[in-house]
């Protein structure tokens, strides 16, 4: 299984359709606080614009649904249902990520066969109303390290508030790809950044 370089992460179809039509494959549908029918509503007609477009969906905090709709994949908080659980209700063909803000956090991860990890926050973001310590450039560095000496290949995305200008450095901590909400939801032409993105992850993987 590949894991993109790109994930996007959203609240909605309408602006999944929008990054999708930028040539995002990999979406994250985020959704808090909303009752179970509308839920499984919004995460119906995200998956569906996924599957338009070739798209992996991967449904936020609840492997429940995740299952019952046959989502690709479930990415799983700090505080939702521990990793290994979800495995164990899942098996072995679900996509299972899961969120780190330490390296203790990537251990616990990594030894319990996630997929991959997400891995921040960057900086400061209102995608998220329970936000770990900022990690910034140095954070990801050292942690990025620690990953490698440990031996360990679980793809790690950066996440938390990154910007276009911000996907080159990033990359070149080690990390694996980077996961965008607000730089491509809240921009003029959402699939024009998307396709930015996508371009210049293309560009920095292709160069390391």
């Amino acid at each position: 299984m590949q894991i993109s370089n790109l994930h996007y992460i959203t609240t909605s179809p309408e602006q999944a359709e929008r990054a999708c039509a930028g040539g995002v494959r990999w979406v994250q549908l985020r959704v808090k606080n909303t009752p179970y029918p509308e839920w499984k509503q919004l995460a119906l007609a995200t998956q569906a614009v996924c599957r338009h477009y070739g798209a992996t969906f991967i449904l936020n905090d609840n492997p429940q649904l995740a299952l019952e709709i046959g989502a690709d994949g479930v990415h799983l908080g700090k505080q939702d249902m521990p990793a290994a659980e979800a495995r164990t209700l899942l098996g072995p063909d679900f996509i299972i990520g899961g969120t780190a803000n330490t390296f203790a956090d990537i251990e616990g991860l990594v030894a319990v066969g996630v997929d991959y990890i997400g891995l921040g926050p960057f900086r400061f973001t209102t995608t998220k109303e329970k936000l770990s310590p900022i990690l910034g450039l140095e954070g990801y560095k050292t942690l990025l390290t620690q990953h490698r000496a440990a031996g360990f290949t679980t793809p790690i995305i950066g996440i938390g508030g990154i910007t276009l200008a911000d996907v080159g450095p990033l990359l070149a901590t080690g990390l694996h790809g980077v996961a965008v909400s607000g730089a491509i939801t809240a921009a003029a032409d959402p699939a024009a950044a998307a396709a930015q993105f996508l371009e210049s992850l293309t560009t920095l993987v292709s160069a390391l």
